[in-house]
C-alpha cells in the first residue's frame, strides 16, 4: 500500500489495522492477510534485540524498516518514539525515516533520551509547547506532503484527558497528520473524536473493538504491536521448555516440515528462481554437441582448396 493510499484510507474515514512487523516475512504474512499497513515498533524491536526501545539506535531502526518496505507491499508506520533527541534530531530522524519508503512515522511527547523505566510505567512528558516545536520541524523535514506524521500524546496516563485533547490540538495545528492518544474510559473513547480536530489513531489489541465499532466511534488507526510479539513468544517458550523437560518438542514433524516448505513462497523467492533459470541455473546438455562438431568437420572437408588436394595427393606419391 503507497502512501498516498494509506492517507487517501485516513482521509476517507476508513478504519486502518497495522499489526506488529519486526521483518519483512511477518509484512508479508500480514498483507497476505489483507491488513493495508503494519508496524515497526520500538518498544518490539527492542526487546527483539534484548534492550529497551530506549536503547535503539535511529541506524537500527532505519534498516528494520528498509528492509521491510522493500519486500512488502503494506504501508509500513514506523515508531520513532522521541525522535532521537530535540527538534534538530528529529530532523534527521523524519528525513531518514521517509527515505525508506515507510508511509508514516510516530513520534511522541516523552521526554528525550527516552528512559528505559517506560516500560515499567514510569512516563515524564515534554511541555506542550515543546512536542509542538518537533512537530512542526518533522512536517516541515518530510519531502512528501503524503509521509503522514502520528503525533502521539501519554498525556491521559500521566496527566489528564483534558491535558491530552488540549495537546492533541495543539500537535494538530502544529501539522501533525493524525493525533495517537489512548484513553482510559468509554466515555473518553467516545468523546476524543469529538474534541481532537484531527484524524485519530491508537494503541490497542486487534481484538478489542470491531471495524465497525472503531468506526462508529470515529476513530481512524488501530495499532496492535503486541500481538504478533506475544503469539511467537509464548509458542517459542513452549515447545523449548518442553524439549528440554521430556526430550520432545511435541510438535508434528512433518508438519513442520510441510510448514517450512511455505516458506520461499511467502518470502516471495519465485521471481528470484526465475532469474536462476534464466542464467546460473539455465538446463545445459554436459555431453558436447557432436552434431555441431560433425557439422563443422564436415565443412570443412567441402571448401579445401584445389591447391590442398594437390599437395596431399603429392604427399601421398612420395610415399
Amino acid at each position: 500500500m503507497s502512501r498516498s493510499r494509506l492517507r487517501a484510507a485516513i482521509d476517507a474515514g476508513e478504519v486502518v489495522f497495522a499489526p506488529l512487523a519486526l521483518d519483512a516475512l511477518t509484512a508479508r504474512i500480514a498483507a497476505r492477510a489483507g491488513f493495508k499497513a503494519v508496524y515497526v515498533s520500538g518498544g518490539a524491536l527492542g526487546y527483539a534485540h534484548a534492550v529497551s526501545e530506549a536503547l535503539l539506535t535511529l541506524d537500527e531502526l532505519v534498516s528494520a524498516t528498509r528492509h521491510i518496505v522493500a519486500r512488502s507491499d503494506a504501508a509500513v508506520i514506523a515508531d520513532a518514539g522521541v525522535g532521537f533527541g530535540d527538534a534538530v534530531h528529529m530532523t534527521r530522524t523524519i528525513t531518514e525515516l521517509e527515505a525508506t519508503g515507510a508511509a508514516a512515522v510516530e513520534i511522541e511527547d516523552q521526554v528525550a533520551p527516552k528512559r528505559v523505566s517506560h516500560h515499567r510505567g514510569i512516563e515524564h512528558l515534554v511541555s506542550p509547547e515543546d512536542m509542538a516545536a518537533k512537530v512542526e520541524y518533522a512536517v516541515r523535514a518530510r519531502h512528501d506532503p503524503d509521509f503522514l506524521i502520528i503525533a502521539r500524546t501519554g498525556a491521559v496516563k500521566n496527566e489528564s484527558f483534558e491535558e491530552a485533547v488540549r495537546r492533541g490540538n495543539l500537535y494538530r495545528e502544529a501539522g501533525a497528520d493524525l493525533v495517537m492518544l489512548m484513553p482510559s474510559t468509554d466515555e473518553q473513547w467516545a468523546t476524543a473524536p469529538k474534541r481532537i480536530q484531527a484524524p485519530l489513531a491508537t494503541i490497542m489489541s486487534l481484538d478489542a473493538k470491531t471495524a465497525d465499532a472503531w468506526r462508529t466511534l470515529g476513530w481512524n488507526l488501530v495499532i496492535d504491536p503486541f500481538t504478533a510479539q506475544v503469539v511467537v513468544v509464548d509458542a517459542l517458550r513452549s515447545v523449548y521448555d518442553r524439549f528440554i523437560a521430556e526430550g520432545a518438542t511435541g510438535t508434528d514433524p512433518v508438519a513442520i516440515r510441510d510448514g517450512y516448505r511455505t516458506l520461499a513462497e511467502l518470502a516471495g523467492l519465485e521471481p528470484f528462481y526465475a532469474i536462476e533459470d534464466a542464467t546460473t541455473e539455465r538446463r545445459v546438455d554436459p555431453r558436447p554437441d557432436r552434431r555441431r562438431w560433425l557439422s563443422r568437420f564436415a565443412h570443412r572437408r567441402q571448401t579445401k582448396s584445389p591447391s590442398d588436394k594437390v599437395s596431399a595427393d603429392s604427399k601421398t606419391d612420395e610415399r
